[in-house]
């Protein structure tokens, strides 16, 4: 079930000048109060962000800052949490000719003094994977 889909703005470390701070596309899932039972999840809650144009930091940039205000913000247990970073497909050239497929990649973070730190991406894959693209059209 989704719980959150809006924008999600994520204050920077700089101080008065905030730097690093910026904003990205947020859903929540939880897959607890769905009636997804075809799964198990150690982790079922899960978290998608993506760029937005108008944000000063990429998502990827900032990951592990972003993951802990996500879950300080809605009180999420890192531990039961899926992370994933999502890039819908790109077309460019003049005419659309080329293209950047999809991609999902999930992220685990070591977590130290309840942050977010030393982030590793990896590409998520069936029968996750489907289980997201459902939850993403849904």
């Amino acid at each position: 079930m989704k719980i959150y889909d809006e924008i999600f703005t994520w204050d920077g470390w700089g101080g008065p000048l905030k730097l690093a701070s910026g904003k990205c596309k947020l859903r929540i899932f939880d897959l607890k109060k769905g009636t997804n039972t075809r799964l198990a999840f150690l982790r079922p809650i899960i978290v998608i962000i993506s760029d937005v144009p108008d944000s000063k930091m990429s998502i990827k940039s900032c990951s592990g800052h972003i993951a802990t205000q996500v879950t300080e913000k809605f009180n999420i247990e890192p531990n039961r949490m899926l992370f994933i970073e999502y890039y819908p497909e790109i077309r460019y050239g003049d005419q659309n000719q080329y293209v950047i497929k999809e991609k999902y990649e999930a992220v685990d973070f070591k977590w130290y003094n309840k942050k977010a730190i030393e982030p590793k991406w990896r590409p998520l894959k069936s029968p996750i994977l489907d289980t997201i693209k459902e939850l993403m059209t849904s």
